[in-house]
């Protein structure tokens, strides 16, 4: 281990403290596979949080960054290139929205989304000035910039960062009464919301929450925008989680996942209606919409859509969910998921909590992370086939039950 010593005393000693990771060290990936730096693999069952949906350094992804980046990588907005309108019609047809904002980070993508949200609310809904709405659930996370954490209900995100961005909302998650009391109120411009909340642990609203939501907006006249993120390409075993409602959003937000994790890229779609609110020098970015990410990103889907990843995650979401429950332990309460977005709730056990059992996960060839104490997020890569997630199932089977 003298060798993690090292890279970690490097990280404490040169780094900001604004992370906590598991104690080790990674230096490589492939599939399904990471390595660390004394040579020991792992099954990698966090997926850079669903950023590596199509596996760690897929070979078509890799060859699609490779190749642009001999030719061009970067010429601002400022000009046109000759992949940018490629990688638009692409994704506006493979999505179905009429136009494109590209971003870089997925958070960026949300404050994309809440000044298209604004502009229109104003341009289109009548909103007086200033004073637009923007409703959120509670326990919801899409990043930690200022406007992010002013939406947030957890502490550690927004303790000690005040004042906050003004004309945000919290409402209880999967609670359509209480979104429909907010969207009377005629300058609510919008309501941005996870499908699955994935930081908050992977909270599955009930069915037809999501087909509630977007008729509780078509009433009112509210934007729906989804913040997909975590949950979009194929995570849930849809390509988007809404697909299992038909509850299409007015704004949708990817990342992660987008690039195959090789790459930082968002996107955000919408139709003409609202995209066309926003005029040149409004909104943008210097890296936004650059040759090596367009090229990036037409590869990750290609992957998706040609290696079926959507039906894997749907049929190995539901053996893992299958088999997670048959474990017999009095430490797991909760079982919980879609497709392979999961997470198990820990019951503190003989002083041992989550934090522990993925320690023990890890010395046992499997890589975890806990979320909010007492859950841990099971997410491996989509291209995971079955025989290996019964291996994983077995790992996590042992190690639970060695805590008893």
């Amino acid at each position: 281990m003298k060798k993690s010593k090292y890279y970690i005393d490097l990280e404490s000693k040169y780094g900001a403290h604004n992370y906590h990771p598991l104690p080790v060290v990674l230096s490589k990936g492939k599939g399904v596979f990471v390595w660390d730096v004394e040579g020991n693999k792992y099954f990698d069952f966090l997926s850079a949080y669903s950023a590596v949906n199509q596996g760690h350094c897929h070979p078509k992804i890799i060859s699609a960054l490779k190749d642009q980046s001999n030719i061009l990588t970067l010429t601002s907005r400022a000009f046109y290139n000759n992949t940018l309108g490629e990688y638009e019609k692409y994704i506006t047809n493979f999505f179905g929205y009429d136009k494109l904002l590209p971003m870089n980070t997925g958070v960026e993508g949300g404050e994309t989304a809440n000044k298209l949200a604004r502009k229109w609310g104003y341009e289109k809904k009548n909103i007086p000035k200033n004073k637009a709405r923007i409703i959120f659930a509670k326990g919801n996370f899409w990043g930690r910039t200022l406007a992010a954490i002013s939406s947030s209900d957890d502490p550690t995100s927004y303790e000690g960062f005040g004042p906050y961005m003004p004309g945000y909302d919290l409402i209880p998650y999967n609670d359509l009464d209480a979104l429909e009391h907010e969207l009377k109120d005629p300058n609510v411009a919008a309501f941005m919301v996870e499908p699955i909340q994935g930081e908050a642990g992977v909270v599955v609203p009930d069915d037809g929450y999501l087909s509630g939501v977007r008729e509780l907006c078509n009433k009112y006249n509210v934007l729906f925008i989804a913040d997909e993120v975590q949950t979009g390409i194929a995570r849930t075993g849809k390509m988007l989680a809404t697909d299992y409602e038909n509850a299409r959003p007015d704004i949708l937000i990817l990342g992660k996942a987008l690039s195959g994790g090789v790459f930082p890229v968002s996107a955000v779609l919408a139709d003409d209606s609202i995209m066309m609110c926003i005029k040149p020098g409004e909104h943008g970015s210097t890296y936004g919409g650059n040759p090596l990410a367009n090229k990036v990103v037409m590869a990750a889907l290609e992957v998706v859509k040609d290696e079926n990843l959507c039906q894997n995650a749907y049929k190995l979401g539901k053996i893992l969910r299958k088999e997670l429950r048959k474990i017999e332990t009095d430490m797991i309460t909760t079982v919980r998921g879609k497709g392979l977005l999961n997470a198990i709730v820990i019951k503190p056990k003989n002083g041992k909590e989550a934090w522990d059992v993925c320690l023990k996960l890890r010395d046992n060839g499997l890589l975890a992370k806990p979320t909010h104490g007492d859950i841990i997020r099971f997410a491996p890569p989509l291209v995971m086939n079955e025989s290996q997630l019964y291996e994983c199932v077995e790992i996590i089977k042992q190690t639970v039950q060695s805590f008893s």
